[in-house]
């Protein structure tokens, strides 16, 4: 019987899902875990799959997934780029974000509010997935 880590951290690079996350965020992802439309998913780039992304998986279409990012002022490298996203490419679910502590947040009250908002589940997000739903 093989043995299967749960969860692999990733970081967050670039400004497409902000404020779901920023820059520096690390995620725990969770490969072959099943998408569901609001979900925050790890896929390959249809055009350059040597290129891992992540965005949210809008609503499954052909096939596929159509995927946005939750940043309308900076999607770029979506489904509005490239279309759908085949189910092969969609390789991880993001169950958890963890932002991690800025060198500025020195104080105590900086610290605990730090401490309090570091870690987040990101549950499917329903309300993102009918709001980013393209036409």
């Amino acid at each position: 019987m093989g043995w299967r880590v749960p969860f692999v951290v990733v970081e967050v690079y670039g400004p497409s899902m902000v404020p779901t996350l920023y820059e520096g965020d690390r995620l725990f992802v969770r490969y072959g875990a099943t998408v569901r439309p609001g979900d925050v998913v790890l896929l390959r780039h249809p055009f350059q799959q040597d290129l891992i992304v992540v965005k949210r998986a809008v609503e499954r279409r052909g096939g596929g997934w159509w995927v946005l990012g939750d940043n309308g002022f900076n999607r770029t490298g979506d489904s509005e780029d490239f279309g759908t996203v085949p189910e092969e490419l969609v390789l991880a679910v993001a169950r958890l974000r963890y932002r991690p502590r800025r060198p500025d947040q020195r104080s105590i009250g900086a610290r605990l509010s730090w401490a309090v908002s570091a870690l987040r589940p990101l549950l499917p997000d329903p309300e993102a997935s009918s709001r980013l739903r393209a036409l």
